[in-house]
């Protein structure tokens, strides 16, 4: 099969095997601002540079996917005029084979099912902490999408310390802003830190640097509050962390685990918090896996 990740800088294709092993990878540029077609075409030149043949593909793409209709729902900005595109039909006429699609996030979840940290489990937590925050609910194995094909946006959800503060939703209040990459490091630059990228204030808290560590500790106790609660509400077997926010090191993981462990009920006060295996494989990987359950 082919796994397709569509991303806003980049798309990346692999040829997979039916034990989850990538034979060959190609990356190519998201073409974000030249439009769907554009951002199509290199979907479909990505997957030609994988030399070798395949039986159908599976693609996870930003945006609210509706996997039924195989259409993009709705999209931020981040690729122009993605809202109302035709996902699965425009890829399967570019690739001649049969196409399932999904959102990226439920791939990434998949994907770590499948050969990663959560290989194994049936009820997973997932949230990707990155430039916005995502998330997925597996249940019994499968990504729960919900009546509107919305479900798993964890970034949304309310908590204390963002009252008041905007979302790049357009509301207030969500874990988003005070939680995800974008909204730590204007805390830290807001409270006269001198770094520039969210890397060097990680390494500046491994080094001692209290107002860093504060930083970091603020927006962690955040999210482990927003997902403490959700543990409660869908008990999973494991709370699963991806996205580029999740290589903050210790400074940022202590005070996430604590506070996950701070909200959940006793039933569940062991559940393991853990940073996914997979990396940048792991919406190909889930993608591909989409792609042999649909065939099979």
């Amino acid at each position: 099969m082919v796994g397709v990740d569509i991303g806003g800088t980049g798309i990346v294709a692999g040829l997979v095997a039916a034990d989850g092993t990538i034979e060959s990878r190609a990356a190519v540029p998201t073409p974000a601002a030249d439009g769907p077609a554009a951002v199509l075409d290199a979907v479909a030149a990505a997957v030609s540079r994988l030399g070798g043949g395949f039986a159908a593909a599976g693609v996870g793409s930003a945006g609210v996917v509706d996997r039924e209709s195989g259409v993009v729902r709705s999209a931020t900005d981040s690729i122009s005029g993605w809202a109302g595109t035709e996902l699965r039909a425009e890829v399967a006429a570019r690739l001649g084979v049969p196409v399932v699609v999904d959102n990226d996030v439920h791939a990434h979840a998949l994907g770590e099912l499948w050969t990663g940290a959560a290989a194994g489990r049936r009820h997973v937590l997932f949230a990707a902490v990155g430039t916005g925050i995502g998330g997925s609910l597996v249940v019994d194995g499968r990504p729960h999408r919900g009546a509107h094909a919305v479900a798993g946006h964890l970034g949304h959800l309310p908590v204390p310390a963002a009252a008041g503060r905007p979302c790049p939703c357009g509301g207030t209040g969500h874990v988003e802003g005070v939680g995800s990459g974008p909204a730590l490091l204007a805390a830290y630059r807001a409270r006269g830190g001198a770094a520039t990228t969210l890397p060097e204030v990680a390494a500046l808290a491994e080094t001692g640097d209290a107002l860093a560590a504060a930083v970091l500790a603020d927006g962690a106790t955040a999210l482990g509050q927003a997902l403490g609660g959700l543990v409660n509400a869908v008990d999973p077997a494991l709370v699963l962390i991806g996205g580029g926010v999740a290589a903050c090191g210790p400074s940022w993981w202590r005070p996430l685990r604590n506070a996950v462990t701070a909200e959940v009920l006793p039933a569940v006060r062991g559940i393991p918090v853990l940073p996914g295996e997979l990396g940048g494989d792991a919406a190909v990987l889930g993608a591909a896996r989409m792609a042999w359950e649909e065939l099979r």
